[in-house]
């Protein structure tokens, strides 16, 4: 019976660990202004159309 609560114990442990995890991407997330997230995304854009134009020309879409 002792080892039902230690595997409850370690589940709960890892769904706190799990919280933990997310919180923190969270807040790293919201730490960024607009305009670093429109500058992040404009370069995002801007590789991806580089990476379309090495691409055969019947391979695009």
């Amino acid at each position: 019976m002792r080892w039902w609560k230690m595997l409850g114990l370690a589940g709960i442990m890892g769904v706190a660990a799990t919280g933990v995890v997310i919180a923190r991407a969270e807040r790293r997330r919201r730490a960024y202004t607009p305009e670093e997230i429109r500058t992040r995304l404009r370069e995002r854009v801007e590789s991806a159309r580089e990476a379309g134009d090495a691409q055969p020309e019947g391979r695009r879409s």
